[in-house]
């Protein structure tokens, strides 16, 4: 019965999608509120089989093609309810810093080895860089193949958003990983720093004898559970939060600017999907991760990821995901934080290929060796900024002023931005959360170890 529902839904939804097309561009002539009544009959079928379903991942869906229709039909509106994103995003923010210094600690200073854990480390970052150069290579390979940016012309008085473009220095990036102050790190939302932190003061931990180390290995079990419960609290708000997004983008974006970079879109898009299938799967083939049961796993913080552009909204139900899979909690805890900021596979793609766009825009002909320094470069400063607000423009702007490009197709790109983080997001969610399991296959820990009672009820629910 839901699968029927759930055709017919969806088939009405293809219908008003045509329809709309179709009168958008003269092969119907019909009535704009009879597309809007066909359209939003067709939701509320979508609403009904979400209400059958009663799963969370159904209703962040629902949610999402809700805030496109609303940010399609009353622009006005919705470009004021990125606010609702803005209080989703504050409540997971919330959870971050607490829930990976619990998660680390009693990861490293439980576990009985701790050279296993520096084992382990080196094994994630050897994993993270091989998957993030080939993620490079093939951005590259994308943008020379389509030449996005051939052709594309500097708009007579468009505007161009401000951001300050900073260049970083092989020490900045050095001192950025390492915290002065725990709270300034936490206030800034420094995931890298508060895994060093909680790194350092884990292994200090297990120096200690058993009965001093006790009473703060309970206080970090308890206070994981105890995240792990606010998570479930926060995450009911989930649906809320990716409708005003969805809705925001859209009402604030419009669809014209779909056609204007219609190309570098699709060609960042083809690429990660070129990345997914013909890099990740093999690798997970290769790892023998369990491809059904990894699909359904991510799909809620994989749609979280698309809907936000956030990994850090991601991070908590990726972690409990990936727990629930089979990956024991101290991997958990120490590769996806750590892969946050070395293993951005989408975003390394997106920088290869932007930066390339930038110079074919800018009508400045670069021969592969120049790409790959450009780009090598664009790697190395992108796990400088980490954290920084819209940081992938900001390290396209600084890597403009280091390479005596024009700042212009930057501009350009900040149109289409939102709709191209969604993408690069996913992938980053999707690739940390591989990396999780196969780090624990390589270890020879995948499965062994059960989910808590709450990782599983939580979801479940």
């Amino acid at each position: 019965m839901k699968s029927k529902l759930l055709l017919i839904v969806l088939l009405g939804l293809a219908i008003g999608a045509g329809l709309t097309l179709g009168n958008t561009y003269g092969i119907f002539h019909i009535s704009e509120k009879l597309l809007a009544v066909i359209r939003w009959v067709a939701i509320g079928g979508l609403v009904v089989y979400a209400i059958q379903r009663k799963t969370l991942t159904t209703w962040i869906l629902v949610s999402m093609v809700v805030g496109a229709q609303v940010g399609h039909d009353w622009p006005g509106v919705a470009v004021h309810l990125q606010v609702l994103s803005q209080i989703f995003l504050r409540l997971i923010k919330t959870i971050i810093a607490p829930l990976l210094f619990a998660t680390l600690v009693v990861g490293i200073a439980g576990h009985a080895d701790l050279k296993k854990v520096g084992r382990m480390g080196i094994k994630a970052l050897v994993y993270f860089e091989a998957v993030t150069t080939v993620a490079l290579f093939i951005g590259l390979a994308a943008i020379n193949l389509s030449k996005a940016g051939e052709g594309v012309k500097l708009p007579p008085g468009g505007q161009q958003e401000q951001i300050t473009a900073v260049k970083t220095t092989a020490t900045d990036v050095i001192l950025h990983v390492f915290p002065e102050n725990l709270a300034k790190s936490i206030a800034d939302g420094q995931v890298l720093q508060i895994v060093v932190f909680s790194i350092i003061f884990a292994i200090a931990l297990a120096m200690l004898s058993e009965d001093k180390r006790r009473p703060m290995m309970e206080f970090a079990e308890s206070l994981s559970e105890t995240m792990f419960k606010f998570t479930n609290i926060v995450m009911l708000f989930a649906p809320i939060g990716v409708g005003g997004a969805i809705a925001y983008t859209v009402g604030n974006m419009g669809m014209g600017i779909l056609v204007n970079l219609f190309k570098l879109l699709a060609t960042l898009y083809g690429a990660l999907a070129a990345f997914l299938l013909l890099v990740l799967l093999p690798v997970a083939i290769l790892a023998r991760i369990p491809i059904k049961r990894f699909i359904k796993a991510i799909a809620e913080p994989v749609s979280i990821a698309f809907a936000t552009s956030s990994s850090e909204a991601a991070l908590p139900r990726a972690m409990e995901s990936m727990e629930a899979l089979g990956v024991p909690r101290k991997i958990v805890a120490f590769v996806l934080p750590t892969g946050y900021s070395f293993n951005l596979d989408g975003s390394t793609l997106y920088l290869s290929l932007a930066s390339v766009f930038v110079a074919q825009a800018a009508g400045i002909p670069m021969s592969f060796g120049q790409q790959l320094i450009m780009v090598f470069t664009l790697m190395l400063t992108s796990k400088g900024v980490a954290g920084v607000a819209r940081a992938s423009l900001v390290i396209l702007l600084g890597t403009a002023a280091s390479f005596n490009l024009p700042v212009w197709p930057i501009f350009i790109i900040l149109g289409i931005d939102q709709l191209m983080d969604m993408a690069r997001t996913s992938v980053n969610v999707i690739g940390n959360c591989l990396a999780s399991a196969v780090i624990a296959r390589w270890e020879g820990e995948f499965g062994v170890e059960q989910p808590s009672p709450v990782v599983q009820e939580s979801l479940v629910n």
